[in-house]
């Protein structure tokens, strides 16, 4: 084998490694961390001055292990079956969540049907959970006037979450709604315990929070 291909070999097994460090799916992360390692099996085997077993070894060892542990996510991800209504919120919301993560996060929600006109969070009142709208509508309150209206896919206490705050503002159904609520303390455990779920779960805060800014106040109240 030449220089010039063995260094080509050389520089795309560590341009592999970095990518996989940008990847938030672990198993896209393994797949690249397995190529990567394939590859620095063949550049330490071919070099001029002879095999790098020491280093071939190694390598051999992290590709197996890589392997091993992606086909085992494989086998979890088929033994995982959502409901309807959760493989709609993984697919539009979720899918920074590995499917094990989801199922984690969905086996600690609890699923409420409301009427129309109650009230899910009181302005300065402490929030005991973190709720999320599947389908419905409700106002957003301040000061008893109605500032914003949400639906389907936004999140009701994530900055009273995030902040470890009381309700920043009353939510009230507009017309019978359902949702999804995870207790505030349960979340916190379940997070602090799986870190890249921690992450995900914050984007997702920030992109909601992002979008409510976005959106213009509700006028004429």
């Amino acid at each position: 084998m030449t220089p010039a291909v063995l260094g080509l070999i050389g520089h795309f097994s560590f341009g592999l490694t970095a990518l996989s460090f940008l990847m938030r799916d672990i198993i896209f992360l393994r797949a690249l961390a397995t190529a990567s390692g394939l590859l620095g099996l063949a550049y330490n085997y071919f070099l001029p001055e002879g095999p790098l077993w020491l280093v071939i070894f190694w390598l051999s060892v992290f590709t197996m292990i890589n392997v091993i542990r992606i086909a085992l996510l494989f086998i979890e991800n088929r033994s995982i079956n959502f409901s309807d209504e959760e493989c709609e919120l993984y697919e539009t919301l979720f899918k920074n969540f590995s499917p094990v993560e989801f199922m984690k996060l969905m086996n600690l929600g609890h699923w409420h049907k409301s009427v129309e006109g109650e009230i899910l969070a009181t302005e300065n009142e402490p929030l005991q959970d973190v709720k999320l709208i599947y389908n419905g509508e409700v106002t957003v309150e301040r000061q008893r006037r109605e500032i914003a209206s949400l639906r389907d896919g936004t999140f009701i206490g994530e900055m009273s979450y995030l902040q470890g705050s009381s309700a920043t503002a009353t939510v009230r159904t507009k017309r019978p709604t359902r949702y999804v609520a995870w207790p505030t303390e349960d979340l916190r455990k379940l997070l602090k315990r799986n870190p890249t779920m921690d992450i995900a779960m914050s984007t997702l805060f920030q992109l909601d929070l992002t979008r409510k800014l976005a959106t213009p106040p509700v006028s004429g109240n």
